[in-house]
């Protein structure tokens, strides 16, 4: 018997502020460059790119391009992109 399985996608798992905060906060905290930057894709995916796009300013086209795999984004894009979000970020000593 063959089982068919759905394909995983996280953005639908990110369906409120609080998992989209303990996401982030994970990935920020232990992950490399490429996987911020995924996650953020994941992000802006569950949030609705169409709307990020128009919060932060960039083309839908150019958000797809600057958060997909390999990518490597300018700073102050990556910064739009969080705003549009709705992430404030905050620095602390450690």
């Amino acid at each position: 018997m063959t089982v068919k399985l759905l394909p995983f996608d996280i953005a639908n798992l990110l369906d409120s502020d609080e998992a989209i905060n303990e996401y982030l906060s994970q990935v920020l905290a232990a992950g490399d460059s490429d996987e911020r930057i995924r996650a953020l894709g994941y992000i802006a995916k569950a949030k609705g790119m169409a709307m990020i796009a128009k919060e932060s300013g960039l083309g839908r086209e150019s958000l797809y391009k600057a958060l997909s795999p390999g990518a490597k984004p300018r700073f102050d894009t990556v910064l739009k992109v969080i705003k549009a979000l709705g992430v404030k970020l905050h620095a602390e000593s450690v």
